[in-house]
């Protein structure tokens, strides 16, 4: 294939001219600007081929495991651009699929069948929208640029995640958490509307937005996009971010303001001098906590804890917690949550000295440091080895629990952390909190269902050689499986767990040698949300154009 001197196909597709590589997606009929757009069709986009040196840093995420070879990237910086990607690929018939930030644990974005991948990352602007009278987000926007843009320039936030370079398209679709969400909800909970570039039955791409506004034509679409998973009805270019019920014009009071300083306290109990009973009290006394917490209107909503049961080739077990320190006796509220958690466990907790998961060691917080909001978001985001290590594989899956995990469930937890054919420090399940005002709304004011959860569980394992991936599956299934044993293998909804994470997706609930529960995969990641998800799709992506092995589906699939 030939291609210009940098080997990037930067002519102008979308206006039909001559381009200078031989792939079949970069020549076509002229296209013209979409209506709804404010920006023409005519401006360049930048295109990556297989010619290109980027090509193979360009065809995979953050999971190594998945990579694919398409014909072209191709890279949007306009809402125009996208209308016109995609409606190229539907008059040549190109398998789309669409990156925010590439975070996504299946191959829903890499994978064998793609052709053309829309990359979102140049589109990531974070400003105030006059006319929307709200802050506008941009899909490929990375989450702590977001919270720095917004925190900078208007002294609000979003409670969004905690990995820095999450993009904001999958995250907030998806329904993402973070560790203000018992204190401000959801991000979606802030969501005002939406941006997305569907397909209609007879082909055409259309620019639509989707506000929450009750008299909104296009309110069933914003609705999907609060929970409902990306991928599933159009590419979304996007986001508007208001509070419901904020007055007036002026940014800094449309959207919650992060405390201006948080306790942030850190400690870690040694696997060796961890038996099975001191084991299921901690774990028992932390989950007891959330469920006598669940529902909003107390000082405890300020405060959000993740418990990390790691392998024991990790030598510890982990705890982080983070609290408003402006609350009433912040100080208070905090040492009452350890004494709560640590009671009966008999084993002094020390200062946390090595990683775990997605957090950084962080050794000199044994004693609550009294630190800046985004400081300690910066902190929590940034300095973690596995999320800045480009090598990586890994597989993950999820559970909600409205209860404390149940004595049979513990134990099973205990045998597979203890297992002695793996070593592998950075297996672990990790117990994070929820409720507060997550529960505050409704299961069905938004797609997202799980508002009745106290906390998740999220089960993740790493590695870098490829050698290891039999084993690290065969590890984290059976761990898995055995957990819920007594349900089909999985985290039904019933009155203990609540099922599982969209954003944590996990073929193998699609999967009958894993999943034996009889429950689909559908019903686990949106419980009684699904029918109407599917409604929404017959109408806003009625040709299956946005799809993968987890997609909603139409009605009649």
């Amino acid at each position: 294939m030939a291609r210009n001197d940098d080997g990037i196909q930067r002519r102008n597709f979308l206006a039909g001219g001559a381009v200078a590589g031989g792939a079949a997606f970069l020549t076509g009929t002229a296209l013209a600007p979409p209506a709804a757009a404010a920006e023409t069709a005519a401006e360049p986009i930048t295109m990556v081929t297989p010619s290109d040196k980027r090509y193979q840093d360009m065809v995979r995420g953050y999971n190594q495991r998945w990579a694919a070879t398409p014909e072209a990237i191709c890279l949007a910086e306009t809402t125009a651009q996208v209308r016109a990607v995609v409606q190229r690929a539907v008059q040549q018939g190109k398998r789309l699929t669409v990156r925010s930030g590439g975070h996504c644990h299946e191959d829903w974005v890499y994978n064998s069948d793609v052709d053309v991948i829309l990359d979102m990352s140049k589109m990531n602007k974070v400003y105030f929208d006059a006319e929307k009278n709200a802050i506008c987000v941009e899909t490929g926007a990375q989450l702590l640029n977001v919270y720095e843009r917004m925190y900078r320039s208007w002294g609000v936030t979003i409670p969004a995640g905690i990995c820095f370079q999450v993009g904001a398209g999958g995250h907030v679709s998806g329904g993402g958490w973070g560790l203000l969400c018992r204190q401000l909800g959801l991000v979606i909970d802030h969501l005002h509307g939406v941006e997305v570039v569907t397909v209609a039955a007879d082909g055409t791409a259309k620019v639509v937005v989707a506000t929450r506004e009750p008299n909104d034509p296009h309110r069933d679409l914003w609705w999907a996009h609060a929970g409902g998973g990306g991928g599933n009805f159009g590419v979304i270019t996007r986001f508007w971010f208001r509070s419901p019920g904020a007055t007036g014009t002026d940014p800094a009071k449309l959207l919650p303001q992060p405390p201006a300083e948080v306790f942030v306290h850190a400690v870690s109990w040694p696997w060796a001098d961890m038996t099975k009973d001191r084991f299921q009290r901690l774990v028992q006394n932390w989950g007891d906590w959330h469920a006598k917490h669940l529902k909003p209107g107390t000082v405890n909503d300020h405060l959000f804890s993740a418990l990390w049961l790691n392998h024991k080739s990790g030598g510890y077990i982990g705890m982080v917690t983070q609290l408003d320190a402006t609350v009433p006796d912040a100080r208070k509220v905090l040492d009452d949550f350890l004494t709560t958690v640590t009671a009966g466990v008999e084993v002094a907790h020390e200062p946390m000295t090595t990683h775990m998961g997605e957090m950084a060691a962080m050794t000199d917080l044994g004693e609550p440091r009294r630190m800046p909001w985004f400081q300690a978001a910066r902190y929590a985001g940034t300095t973690n080895p596995t999320l800045n290590d480009p090598s990586l594989r890994s597989d993950n899956k999820s559970a909600y629990y409205r209860t404390a995990i149940p004595t049979a469930q513990i134990d099973a937890i205990y045998a597979q952390l203890t297992r002695d054919d793996l070593v592998n420090p950075t297996a672990n399940v990790q117990l994070s909190s929820f409720g507060g005002k997550v529960n505050a709304v409704a299961p069905d004011a938004t797609a997202f269902p799980h508002r009745e959860a106290a906390y998740k569980a999220a089960w993740s394992i790493w590695w870098t050689d490829p050698a290891d991936e039999a084993m690290s599956l065969r590890w984290l299934r059976e761990f898995y499986q055995s957990v819920y044993a007594d349900t089909g293998g999985v985290p039904v909804i019933n009155d203990v767990t609540d099922g599982c994470y969209v954003n944590y997706p996990d073929i193998d609930l699609s999967d009958p040698r894993y999943n034996t529960s009889g429950v689909s995969w559908q019903e686990l990641y949106y419980k009684g949300n699904y029918a109407k998800l599917q409604r929404i799709k017959q109408t806003y992506d009625p040709r299956d154009v946005f799809h993968h092995s987890q997609s909603i589906k139409l009605p009649t699939a």
